[in-house]
């Protein structure tokens, strides 16, 4: 169902993550960037295995998430493994610091051997389009023999940032560099859950069925981001269950501008609709917000293509466990293979699991992603654009499937 209100979302927060080869101090940079021991730091190579995440305010970049991951030349049992996780950081990554430093930078290596695993990375960042800040550590122990920086400079054309982590020596230069390059996302990444279907004073229903997933006394993520936007819109809101549609339909004036209903109970509320109120969802709003709602629009029309040899594959972002009416695993599937056929082979996948391979499925269909940032669920899509696999989201698949997508607002 997604986080909860009483729960400190980290979506919305600028992911910063943190890349470089074994024992070159990612994880003693990120302490000394906090100012708290948020990695454990060791002499000994290998020591970060899992991503370690943690959710902090550094002031002139607001609320954001430091990255660390396991160096990415680990070539122990597990080295695949905690690599491929690095992988998984670079494609949440709003922000890179490629760190280098000269206890892990042969100097004796072939020019061009120098660096080729760096290159491999600020390749694959670079074809993210995300921001690297190179980051040349434990400057303490150069010498001035070493050039470092220079061969870090002939090779990507990046002057790095010389910091000594342990001595806490040009941290403040790495944070001018990160809240800059912050300042510059935050400009591009000005977008709006409710775009511009509504503006000041505009009457909003919001129609929020609180079934067996929904915890006791709280409401679920995108409810709540929803409704603190459009306060801060000035709108005129009233919230209501499915049940209770029509008794608060009867106590208006006039008929709300905008029905923001949830996507399970689409059906019921266009049927009961005033003709000159719009409706979306919430999921089909936060699939313009975190994803690509032309894709997405488009990804749709595959349903009616599908035959019972396919295949499709529904990523849901939250990893509670399933409940009786699952929409992801019982609702979805089962309006499908009403459609389609009894026989329609569905793989549901959760969390940040993935098929790298998408070419079995026919159609994917993600979640509203209220639990990623839109960098990575973007990376979602970027993958199934180059397979040429069809992807949709959950309330354009159910509107589309309930015959009345065409009658939906959706934000750009």
């Amino acid at each position: 169902m997604g986080t909860t209100l009483n729960d400190t979302p980290s979506a919305n927060r600028t992911h910063i993550a943190f890349f470089g080869k074994m024992n070159s101090g990612k994880s003693s940079l990120i302490n000394a960037l906090a100012n708290q021991q948020i990695s454990i730091v060791s002499k000994i190579g290998g020591t970060t295995t899992d991503l370690v995440k943690k959710p902090m305010e550094i002031h002139g970049i607001g609320p954001c998430v430091l990255i660390d991951t396991a160096g990415f030349d680990d070539t122990s049992d597990l080295g695949d493994s905690r690599v491929m996780l690095a992988k998984q950081a670079a494609a949440q990554a709003d922000l890179a610091v490629l760190v280098f430093s000269a206890d892990t930078a042969s100097l004796t290596d072939n020019a061009s051997d120098l660096f080729s695993q760096e290159r491999q990375w600020y390749d694959l960042l670079q074809k993210r389009n995300t921001p690297v800040i190179f980051v040349l550590n434990k400057a303490d122990q150069l010498r001035p023999s070493d050039c470092l920086s220079d061969k870090i400079m002939e090779k990507f054309n990046k002057t790095p940032l010389q910091i000594s982590a342990i001595e806490k020596k040009g941290i403040e230069n790495l944070t001018s560099a990160l809240i800059a390059a912050a300042t510059d996302l935050h400009q591009e990444a000005a977008r709006l859950i409710t775009g511009d279907l509504v503006t000041a004073e505009d009457l909003v229903l919001l129609v929020m069925p609180q079934d067996i997933q929904a915890p006791k006394g709280r409401l679920i993520l995108p409810q709540v981001q929803t409704l603190r936007e459009l306060l801060d819109k000035k709108c005129l809101t009233m919230c209501t269950t499915t049940d209770q549609f029509e008794h608060a339909l009867a106590m208006l004036n006039h008929p709300p501008k905008l029905i923001i209903t949830d996507s399970q109970a689409f059906q019921t509320i266009y049927e009961k609709k005033p003709a000159k109120s719009r409706l979306t969802s919430f999921s089909t709003l936060f699939a313009a917000y975190k994803g690509d709602i032309a894709y997405f629009v488009h990804g749709a029309e595959m349903i009616s293509k599908l035959t019972e040899q396919d295949k499709v594959l529904i990523a849901e972002c939250c990893t509670h466990a399933p409940l009786d009416e699952d929409i992801g695993r019982e609702k979805l599937p089962r309006l499908l293979r009403k459609k389609i056929g009894e026989k329609l082979t569905i793989d549901i996948v959760s969390g940040t699991d993935f098929p790298n391979d998408l070419t079995e499925y026919r159609l994917v269909i993600q979640c509203g992603a209220c639990m990623f940032n839109r960098k990575y669920v973007m990376s979602r899509v970027n993958a199934a654009k180059e397979q040429n696999i069809a992807m949709t989201n959950y309330g354009v698949a159910i509107a589309y499937l309930n015959g009345i997508l065409d009658k939906i607002e959706f934000t750009q």
